[in-house]
């Protein structure tokens, strides 16, 4: 969760309300502080562009007429927040993340206008390969030299322990973005643009360990407005072999295979639910330990559908996904739910849905 104060997760049971800042940074420098009607931030961990959001003005003449005005807008970036007003004269505000401004349409007229965005990954992700590429050393450096061939001041931090990997040489036409998630993979990790605009390299928290960040309950003050549980097979795996071989460093193929070994989990590896692998290849992958990282990160994707919930609650602007979190029903049952996508509202008076993965029961 992204860090606020007590008092900040205390207010949203309560009456309040709420406060948001849309800021669109031009090309030119000029900042400019948007009033805005509406809109959203989409965060879905499934997704290869993590974050998108969309802000409805009434301005009109926001809408780019002259080509001085398309310079000044494509390429442009939004700053999107939310958070409370204490009652007091004060505020805390949470940010949900920065966008590329991708699109501008309305009434020339009257408006209102549409902005849409998708986070700083899309800027890596669309600047496709027009000759070969090569990345080797470690996955953090590797990572590291892909995004910022495309953004050279990006920020980027690294919340893993670095690992070695082999040489990967990327095609022609290849996404970088997904190059870098490969990479990643390499040391148990994953790789997405934060609420900061921060390109960050890290690991989901695990269900089974990390602690509840928010609770999610149906009883008088809490922030609980009503859920859905499912359970399905449909894209669920119980084994992932990930294989790696290296010709041009002459290193042996490494390979492991990752199960689900729990004789409890009803997608137990050769249980009822029966033998359902996936396989992946890289040829960054040069150990046995590196094939483990990956497979295991793979694993915990695959196995993730098996169990879900769509969870309506108050909204939490700093909310993230792979947050844990404890949802009480309101017959008493509980359960710990992870975070995995959810819409952030920029109004008053609206739902904030939650996605989650990998349910269980709270003892």
């Amino acid at each position: 969760m992204y860090p606020v104060s007590d008092r900040f997760l205390t207010r949203l049971a309560e009456s309040h309300r709420v406060a948001t800042q849309v800021q669109l940074f031009l090309t030119t420098g000029e900042v400019v502080e948007l009033e805005h009607t509406g809109g959203s931030v989409t965060v879905d961990r499934g997704q290869a562009i993590r974050r998108t959001c969309t802000v409805t003005v009434a301005d009109p003449s926001l809408i780019p007429r002259t080509p001085t005005d398309q310079l000044a807008t494509y390429g442009a970036r939004l700053r999107i927040s939310r958070g409370v007003e204490y009652g007091d004269g004060t505020s805390e505000l949470v940010p949900l993340g920065v966008f590329r401004l991708d699109s501008v349409d309305g009434d020339v007229a009257e408006g209102p206008v549409s902005l849409q965005g998708k986070d700083l990954s899309a800027i890596v992700a669309d600047d496709k390969l027009t000759a070969p590429y090569s990345a080797s050393g470690t996955v953090v450096g590797a990572v590291t030299a892909l995004i910022q061939r495309s953004i050279p001041d990006a920020d980027i931090i690294s919340l893993i322990d670095d690992a070695p990997i082999g040489r990967r040489t990327f095609d022609i036409e290849a996404d970088p973005w997904a190059g870098a998630q490969e990479i990643a993979a390499a040391a148990g990790a994953e790789v997405y643009c934060n609420a900061d605009g921060v390109f960050t390299i890290g690991r989901l928290p695990d269900l089974l360990t990390a602690e509840p960040v928010w609770a999610v309950e149906a009883t008088e003050g809490g922030v609980y407005i009503k859920a859905n549980r499912a359970m399905s097979s449909d894209k669920v795996f119980n084994g992932v072999l990930a294989r790696g071989e290296n010709t041009s460093e002459n290193t042996p193929p490494v390979s492991y295979l990752a199960v689900d070994n729990d004789p409890g989990s009803p997608t137990y590896w050769g249980g009822p639910f029966g033998r359902r692998p996936k396989f992946i290849s890289s040829s960054a992958y040069t150990t046995t330990n590196a094939c483990a990282q990956a497979a295991n990160l793979e694993l915990a994707k695959g196995r993730a559908p098996n169990a879900s919930g769509d969870i309506s609650s108050l909204p939490n602007s700093a909310l993230e996904p792979g947050d844990i979190i404890r949802v009480m029903h309101p017959d008493g049952a509980r359960e710990l739910h992870q975070a995995a996508a959810f819409t952030v509202p920029l109004d008053e008076g609206s739902d904030f849905p939650i996605s989650t993965v990998s349910a269980k029961e709270d003892a």
